[in-house]
C-alpha cells in the first residue's frame, strides 16, 4: 500500500526535508487587502514583514478552499498513491481541517486526516514521525492512530518579543497590550489542548524569556525524546544563536533542528518570536 503524507505550510519544516522525504505541501494563503499569497511559494517570511512594513498593514490568513484540496488529493491519487494522511493545524486555530473534511468525502475513506492539536513545529514534529512510519510501510489507519497516540505528547512554547502582533491581531486585549508594553513583558505562549495560553510574563528584556524557554524544557529532560528537538523562529537571528548554544547544554546537538516560521505563523506572532518544541516519551 503507497501511503502519501500530506501538511500546510503551518507545519515550519524546511522545503528541502518535505521534497527529500516526499512530503506534499498545501500553502495556506497570506493576504494584504485584496493581494493573496501562498505562503511559502508566493511569498516567504521577509517579504511579509518588507509588506507589513510597506503597507502599513498587517496581514491576515486563510485556509484554502474545498475545491484546492480536492485538486491536490486528486494530484496525489493520479500519481498512483492507495492512501493520503492529512496532519493538519490545530482546530482550535484554524478552520482548515473542516475544508479539507468536506474535501475527502468523496474519496471514500482514502482520505486520512489528523488534527495535530498544534501549530508551527508542534506540527512538523508528528510529521516527522509518520515520515518514519510511512518508510516502515504501516498502513494509514495505522499511521493515523499513532499520530493519536503522539499528538497529546507534543509540547510547543514561545517567547514573543513583541506584542503588537497579538493586538493588532485581536488575540490581546487593550488592557494587556498597554499593560505589558509598559513592563516590556515577553510572554511565553503555550500550546494546550490544541489551544494557546499565556503560560509566563517574563519581564525586562528578551534573554529573560529565553531562559524560561530553556527552564521549561529543563523540566522536561528526563522524559525527553532526542530524536529531534526544535528552535523555530521568525527572524529572531539573535535569539536562536543563543538558544542553539544554550540548549546543547541539555541535549545532545545532533538532536537539535532549527527551522523559520513561515508566513501564517508570523503573520500572528510577529518578528522575533522564538519557540522551543519537543515531544515527551
Amino acid at each position: 500500500m503507497k501511503v502519501k503524507l500530506l501538511v500546510d505550510s503551518t507545519c515550519d519544516l524546511p522545503l528541502e526535508y518535505l521534497n527529500a522525504n516526499n512530503v506534499e505541501l498545501i500553502p495556506l494563503l497570506v493576504t494584504f487587502n485584496e493581494d493573496e499569497y501562498l505562503d511559502l511559494v508566493e511569498v516567504n517570511t521577509t517579504q511579509l514583514y518588507q509588506k507589513v512594513d510597506e503597507l502599513k498593514l498587517l496581514p491576515k490568513t486563510a485556509s484554502r478552499s474545498i475545491g484546492s484540496f480536492m485538486e491536490t488529493y486528486d494530484k496525489i491519487f493520479a500519481e498512483g498513491y492507495d492512501q493520503i494522511i492529512y496532519i493538519c493545524i490545530s482546530s482550535k486555530f484554524s478552520g482548515t481541517i473542516q475544508n479539507a473534511r468536506l474535501a475527502a468525502e468523496d474519496y471514500n475513506g482514502k482520505v486520512l486526516i489528523h488534527d495535530s492539536a498544534n501549530l508551527s513545529t508542534g506540527i512538523g514534529l508528528q510529521v516527522i514521525k509518520a515520515v518514519n512510519w510511512v518508510k516502515e510501510g504501516k498502513s494509514g489507519e495505522e499511521v493515523l492512530a499513532l499520530l493519536e497516540d503522539l499528538a497529546p505528547r507534543v509540547r510547543a512554547q514561545f517567547a514573543v518579543e513583541s506584542l503588537d502582533y497579538l493586538y493588532k491581531g485581536g488575540r490581546c486585549s487593550q488592557t494587556s497590550y498597554f499593560f505589558g508594553k509598559g513592563l516590556k513583558i515577553k510572554p511565553i505562549i503555550k500550546v494546550v489542548d490544541g489551544g494557546m495560553i499565556v503560560y509566563k510574563k517574563p519581564i525586562g528584556k528578551m534573554v529573560n524569556a529565553l531562559n524560561k524557554l530553556l527552564e521549561i524544557i529543563k523540566e522536561d529532560v528526563e522524559n525527553l525524546d532526542l530524536e529531534t528537538v526544535m528552535i523555530t523562529h521568525s527572524l529572531a537571528e539573535d535569539s536562536k544563536n543563543y538558544l542553539y548554544e544554550k540548549l546543547q547544554e541539555i541535549v545532545p546537538e545532533k538532536s537539535i533542528m532549527i527551522t523559520d516560521a513561515g508566513c501564517v505563523i508570523s503573520s500572528h506572532c510577529g518578528k522575533g518570536t522564538i519557540g522551543i518544541l519537543y515531544i515527551v516519551k
